[in-house]
């Protein structure tokens, strides 16, 4: 009870707040008192209406369109449109636009074959917050297609004076669009030149003007187009009496009231016809009628078109020899109208209301109900009574709203709205509606007298209790015992449904009440609210009942009977059921055509029931259905009985004629259509005559066989036929006459007949279609044709067919197999010449119906070397791509590599398949279809891929080693690439040794480059047998090392070998100079090439004092380098620095005396050149090659300025081999593994930028080809400390860099000298890396000294060259020529390796990786740098190893 006033409460409130008015009962709590307001207020109905609304529109491609559109409200409305039910979205469409007065313009209308958006039906919604929404009519937008011909004038004569009709029929729609030319130029319409609305030109009394070519032209809007021209020929009338025809008959039309219909009617013959009208057998009279008017030639148009313009249209010629005529129907249609527009309506909750609605319109229209813009569904609440009106049952508040009936037939629609407001309980219905609809003012009703309100009626029982009523009793409330001028309200419900309905007393101080019509076995909630003149009081406490199960109905009908009256009615009997308390209240009998599912029904009040309107000779069933007033009871049995047969109400099909012979004809026709039979056909009943004459003769024969041969006719003559169906009620209508010819003279049958002039075979899965022509002597007869087929013969089996027939399918055949057919004519004598056709049926496949759309977005996403994830979207699924039918999806795949290799395919249920076992570094296209029972969608378009590199799985191929003609100490070594190389090769390292069973870390390394399968190692020992083996290398790493090959090198030097090769081999161990270019220049001072070539004589002694000289120069500099290091060390420099040592090799010098030069500590500065610098570093540095001078002379001289935040320095190597490169063995065996590190073989044009290096753990870093340094022990780190990005690199950085290994005059005349520096950054475009060997103390029983290197960080030890920038290019004209650079501060240190000079490798020891614990303390390690007593200790160490350097050269 508290509930239900708290909820009226809350209703008024919000009806205060909408209308800006004081709460009541607020103001009520603010006096103090309970008792009602002095004013109630009513809210009035809100004008709310289109002043315009859409109307049909047909448009042409292209053009533009406006659909109207208006509607009336105080609050301006929000205009929405829909299209086909569907809102249209208008803020993101470029093509359709909302107008300020809520019209919608479509611009350049859309209209293709497969593309129609803009064609179909538009209807406007109008919408005011919290008021409602309306609808408009549905107005359709048609668009013109394509302009085509249907047909074309064609050349005519017409008499003079009689009339001419030139056809021009164009599609329907763009019949408004033609126009007529006469000799090109426009023809003027008048009373006797007119147009039909179809097209066609009809010119009346023709002139001798009237002759002329004619076309017809459709314009309508894109390019004109033209018909054919058709010749109009006007002769003179020679005035013989002609028949009359018509050119032109009336045709039946439909059309819509207001419309005009016109009925073409052009008859010649002479003498002129007079052409008179009828409608319904009576004469039109069409002079001074205003909607009728008699047109040129005689044709009549009805504007205006009205319901009683319905009819029978005739069209009478008469020229009084002869009379003919033509009729035609005119069927008008009525758009839907309303008789009866739904009312507004004022209501309280829980009451019932209809609102009522008439309309009329043929066909009769149908009614539907939307609330507030959505269509009202029927239901327990909601109902269609009357056939058109709305039943709503229960109000409840959010009832409240616009509703429209909208009435639709074939050719239109409309709809009419009504609104409904729902008052609070204590606010009394006006009995008038407001006056005023144009404004939403409040109106104040005579205000209710304050009192007390009643108190909750007591003790609610339920009296009575059945299946369909409730009686309820109670006592008066507390406040009023006695209760006399009480009234009571019920409200009852449903338990479970807060949609209450309301039953009120019918007089004052009645305390019980039935409430009818409910459901049996049905929970319903009640309570009781008592009213006195003040208002409602409070409400009882609810109290729930059930009703009772429904059992007292009545019994089957029995004796129900039903026999045929007509053909086209049955008559239905019953008696009384026996069972069933109460008394019979009326019957409803269901019946329905056999074979069908809808049942119809007929509510019947007797004991039996006629049906009329049913189908001839078809069955139905019948059932009976008796109710009482507790409802329906149980169902009779179906009786089923057909409907009397009547004579067929259609002519028999497809009547033809062959002539057998020159007396007989036979005739072939199919029965009647289905359904038209209206009984057994029992016969056919044939008419024949000459056509000649007027009198036939008739044949009727039995049964239902569908041929007949006519026999006994004469030679030559011209038959005509008809045929009509016959049932036991009568004849049928026949068929139109249809005529033929009988032979003159019989054909030949003394013979048989020839070959058949053609066979054709079309072979398909399992079957073959034959087809053929007749033989060409057509006098010979032929019976019919004889077809044998088999497998390799065609004896297997034969096929007898007509001789009419021409095509024979032959079925049940083997897919796959090779048929042989022959075919032969055959007549009473016998069988003809055969001929012969061989063919192949098809393999078995199933034909797919309909394609599935393919798999669009394929990606092909790279996971490692041997797995590829492809993803893809179906766009047949739903948009969240859940796939919940049978579908599955093939995935295929191959690569280019061999070009002929086949497709791999793999089935998936999702929308990704993972791809494996694929080979690494190869491209592969992939490609996505989608199966889903018998269909399958084409292939989608292809996603490539490149799996990622591996470490090469094979050795180098073919390894072999010669001797080098004429040099007995040099052999030449060389390969093939791996077969499964899984990468670019990058690199090799030869290992030899003179034992096949050492450590491999005690054989001798020899690097060379990627793009080499050749290389020379010279100065070996004679007599010696030496093993070989290779080893590859990609980006990835190293790859299997090769089979040993052994070499045993000659035994004696040969005779032409120079006295300075020995020495030069001896003191440049393992050096290689590097390819000269195309732009070599022999130096000025004449140097020449240590690889033998002839040179000026020197004698040993001037090459041991060059040794000497370049040992201690070095050692002079390398000191002078470390004072400086020492001396510019900053603090920020200390964090910086990692620890390195420098190692002198000892260099002899091929060349005069005059042409040792001392060390140029500035390294040519003349010849230094910065390169332009990248603007756009690659973001993801992954691999690159060295960036290079083309040649010396490109590098210009710098200045030694050197930016004070830099504090890197490098230490690179890379040597690029010639045929001619060389090392050398000598003195090295038992040494440990000496190692020189070649970049990558194509270096795009010098580029200088800085780029980011990534650090370890970023997966999508490659580590550099060039980064092995020993095949048991190889870690490859990348640089710590990078520059900024964007830092270019410094003068002093280029002038500390070595020049070039490139063979120039520049390098030639350098002196040798090596030193060597660590790196701390990377250089700016990432492209040269440093590598730097962690050196472990040498064992004490080694014979050589060689270079020791302090152990630094492993992060510093190697720098990962980024990837070049974009648009560098690799000229393969540039031999590639590292740059190897130094960088210590603005200290200018001599260049290394140069050419001229040999160098020996290095002795390096990689670390092994650091834990990842252990890197962040070697971090800190590393930061700590050179002390002065730990640079004693490397002076005292040089000078140890400047004695080892005499000690070789004294050797």
């Amino acid at each position: 009870m508290a509930a239900g006033r708290a909820g009226r409460l809350l209703g008024s409130l919000w009806i205060a707040l909408l209308l800006g008015q004081p709460d009541p009962a607020a103001a009520a709590a603010r006096s103090g008192s309970q008792s009602l307001p002095t004013g109630s207020l009513v809210r009035t109905f809100t004008p709310f209406y289109f002043l315009v609304e859409p109307m049909d529109v047909l448009s042409v491609r292209g053009a533009s369109v406006i659909m109207n559109c208006s509607a009336y409200c105080e609050t301006s409305p929000k205009i929405e449109w829909k299209k086909d039910g569907t809102f249209l979205n208008l803020v993101s469409d470029d093509r359709r636009q909302l107008l300020p007065d809520g019209s919608l313009l479509i611009n350049g209308v859309v209209h293709s074959k497969h593309n129609k958006p803009d064609e179909g039906y538009y209807q406007c919604v109008a919408t005011v917050e919290s008021l409602g929404t309306i609808v408009s009519r549905t107005a359709k937008l048609t668009v013109a297609g394509l302009p085509r011909f249907t047909s074309q004038p064609e050349s005519s004569s017409v008499y003079k004076g009689n009339s001419a009709i030139l056809n021009c029929e164009v599609n329907v729609d763009l019949a408004p669009f033609v126009r007529w030319e006469q000799d090109r130029q426009p023809v003027f319409l008048d009373d006797r030149v007119f147009k039909l609305p179809s097209g066609a030109l009809i010119i009346s009394n023709a002139t001798d003007t009237d002759g002329g070519l004619y076309r017809c032209i459709i314009e309508s809007g894109g390019t004109p187009k033209y018909s054919d021209e058709a010749e109009l020929k006007i002769l003179p009338d020679p005035e013989v009496p002609r028949n009359l025809m018509f050119v032109r008959q009336p045709s039946s039309l439909t059309k819509l009231t207001g419309q005009s219909a016109v009925f073409p009617c052009v008859a010649v013959g002479f003498p002129a016809p007079y052409i008179k009208w009828t409608r319904n057998e009576e004469e039109l009279v069409t002079e001074g009628h205003g909607r009728l008017l008699l047109l040129a030639g005689g044709s009549l148009e009805v504007s205006e078109v009205t319901e009683e313009d319905a009819g029978t249209y005739t069209c009478t010629a008469d020229n009084g020899n002869e009379t003919i005529a033509a009729q035609a129907e005119l069927t008008v249609q009525v758009p839907p109208e309303f008789l009866k527009r739904p009312a507004n309506i004022y209501a309280h909750e829980s009451v019932d209301i209809v609102f009522e609605c008439e309309v009329t319109g043929k066909p009769t229209p149908t009614v539907k109900w939307v609330k507030n813009g959505d269509m009202v569904i029927p239901s327990d609440y909601f109902k269609i009574v009357k056939e058109h009106n709305l039943q709503v049952l229960g109000l409840v508040k959010s009832d409240e709203g616009f509703y429209q009936c909208i009435a639709e037939n074939d050719v239109g629609n409309a709809q009419a709205g009504a609104q409904l407001i729902i008052l609070d309980l204590d606010v009394a219905i006006p009995t008038l509606p407001p006056t005023s609809l144009t404004s939403a003012t409040n109106d104040h009703l005579a205000p209710a007298t304050t009192g007390p309100l009643p108190s909750a009626p007591r003790d609610v029982v339920a009296t009575l209790v059945s299946t369909r009523f409730i009686r309820l009793t109670w006592r008066t409330p507390v406040s009023d015992p006695q209760g006399d001028n009480l009234t009571y309200s019920i409200f009852y419900t449903k338990e479970g449904i807060n949609r209450e309905r309301v039953e009120n007393t019918s007089r004052p101080g009645e305390t019980q009440v039935t409430i009818q019509n409910l459901m049996p076995e049905t929970v319903y909630v009640f309570r009781v609210v008592a009213q006195n003149r003040h208002g409602p009081g409070d409400s009882s406490a609810p109290l729930k009942v059930a009703t009772q199960p429904e059992v007292q109905l009545p019994g089957p009908a029995p004796n129900i009977r039903a026999f045929a009256s007509s053909p086209t009615s049955v008559t239905v009997t019953w008696e009384t059921p026996l069972s069933g308390n109460g008394e019979i209240q009326n019957y409803k009998l269901y019946y329905m055509e056999k074979g069908q599912d809808t049942e119809q029904d007929v509510d019947v009040g007797g004991l039996s029931y006629t049906i009329n309107g049913l189908k001839k000779y078809t069955e139905y069933s019948f059932r009976v259905v008796a109710y009482n007033k507790h409802g329906p009871g149980v169902s009779t049995q179906d009786v089923v009985v057909r409907t009397l047969s009547d004579v067929p109400s259609a002519p028999p099909q497809n009547l033809t004629l062959e002539v057998r012979n020159s007396k007989s004809i036979m005739l072939h026709w199919q029965p009647p259509p289905a359904g038209t039979h209206s009984g057994q056909i029992t016969g056919y009943k044939i008419r024949y005559r000459k056509v000649s004459r007027k009198s036939d003769v008739t044949e009727s024969i039995g049964g239902t066989q569908l041929l007949q041969l006519i026999e006994g006719l004469e030679r030559g003559t011209e038959y005509s036929f008809r045929v009509a169906a016959l049932t036991v009620n009568g004849t049928g209508p026949a068929t139109d006459w249809v005529s033929a010819e009988t032979f003159e003279s019989d054909l030949d049958e003394t013979r048989v007949p020839e070959v058949p002039s053609s066979l054709h075979v079309r072979p398909l899965v399992t079957s073959i279609v034959v087809s053929w022509t007749p033989p060409e002597n057509q006098n010979i007869v032929v019976r019919g044709y004889a077809i044998g087929y088999g497998i390799g013969s065609p004896h297997a089996q034969t096929i007898k067919v007509d001789y009419k027939q021409r095509y024979y399918t032959i079925e049940n055949l083997d897919p796959s197999s090779h048929y042989v057919i022959t075919l032969k004519a055959f007549n009473n004598v016998g069988e003809g010449i055969p001929l012969y056709e061989s063919a192949v049926t098809r393999p078995h496949s199933v034909p797919d119906p309909s394609p599935m759309m393919p798999p669009v977005g394929v990606q092909a996403s790279i996971l490692s070397h041997d797995t590829i994830r492809i993803t893809w979207a179906d766009n047949s699924l739903p948009k969240n791509q859940k796939i919940t039918d049978a579908r599955y999806y093939t995935v295929r795949w191959k690569t280019n590599i061999p070009a002929n290799t086949k497709y791999k395919t793999a089935n998936a249920t999702t929308l990704s398949y993972l791809v494996t076992g694929l080979k690494p570094n190869t491209l592969y296209e992939f490609s996505v279809m989608v199966t889903k029972g018998r269909r399958s969608s084409t292939w989608s378009m292809t996603a490539h891929g490149t799996t990622f590199e591996l470490v090469p799985t094979s050795p180098p191929k073919d390894v072999t080693v010669v001797s080098k003609e004429g040099k007995p100490r040099t052999i030449i070594v060389n390969w093939q690439p791996p077969s499964e190389a899984n990468g670019k090769i990058t690199g090799y390292i030869i290992y030899y040794s003179t034992d096949v069973n050492a450590e491999i870390h005690d054989w001798v390394i020899e690097p060379v480059v990627g793009n080499r399968l050749t290389h020379q190692i010279q100065e070996l020992t004679l007599d010696t047998p030496y093993y070989f083996k290779i080893q590859a290398r990609n980006s990835k790493g190293m790859g299997p090392m090769s089979e040993a090959v052994q070499f045993r090198t000659p035994k004696a030097e040969s005779s032409d070998k120079m006295p300075n090769d020995q020495a030069s081999g001896s003191a440049g161990k393992g050096s290689r100079p590097v390819d000269i270019g195309p732009d070599y220049k022999p130096p000025l001072g004449g140097s020449n090439s240590p690889h033998g070539s002839p040179t000026s004589p020197l004698d040993s002694n001037m090459l041991l004092v060059i040794i000497v000289s370049v040992g201690v120069i070095t050692v002079v500099i390398v000191v002078i380098v470390a004072v400086f290091c020492t001396r510019r060390t900053t603090s920020h420099q200390k964090k910086k620095r990692a620890a390195c040592k420098s190692v002198n090799g000892s260099h002899k010098y091929k060349g005069n005396s005059k042409d040792v030069k001392p060390p140029d500590l500035w390294i040519h500065h003349e010849r230094l050149e910065l390169k332009p610098i990248d603007k756009s570093p690659d973001p993801n540095p992954i691999m690159t090659d060295t960036p290079i001078p083309r040649n010396s002379q490109d590098i210009t001289p710098v200045d030694n300025s050197m930016d004070s935040n830099i504090h890197q320095r490098r230490n690179s190597y890379r040597g690029h081999e010639s045929e001619d490169s060389m090392s050398t063995l000598a003195g090295r065996r038992g040494m440990r593994p000496k190692m020189m590190m070649p970049f990558d073989s194509q270096p795009p044009q010098p580029v200088i930028s800085a780029h980011p290096i990534h650090s370890l753990d970023n997966p999508h870093h490659h580590f550099h080809s060039g980064s092995l340094a020993s095949p048991t022990r190889s870690y490859l780190h990348h640089q710590v400390n990078p520059w900024p990005i964007g830092t270019s690199m410094s003068h002093s950085d280029r002038a500390n860099s070595t020049e070039s290994v490139r063979n120039t005059p520049s390098t030639d005349t350098m002196p040798a000298s090596s030193s060597q520096t660590c790196a701390d950054h990377q250089d700016p475009e990432g492209t040269t890396g440093s590598y730097l060997a962690n050196a472990q103390e040498e064992d004490s029983a080694q014979n050589l000294p060689t270079a020791h290197v302090r152990p630094s960080h492993p992060l510093k030890s190697f720098a990962v060259p980024a990837v070049p920038p974009a648009g560098s290019t690799y000229d393969p004209a540039l031999p590639s020529t590292p740059l190897l650079t130094q960088q210590v501060h603005s200290v200018k240190t001599a260049s290394i390796g140069t050419l001229g000079r040999t160098r020996p490798p290095m002795p390096v020891v990689v670390p092994s990786a650091p834990d990842v614990q252990e890197t962040t303390r070697m971090l800190e390690d590393s930061e700590s740098n050179y002390e002065p007593d730990e640079l004693t200790k490397e002076m005292a160490h040089l000078e140890g190893l400047m004695k080892d350097l005499n000690a070789i050269t004294t050797a």
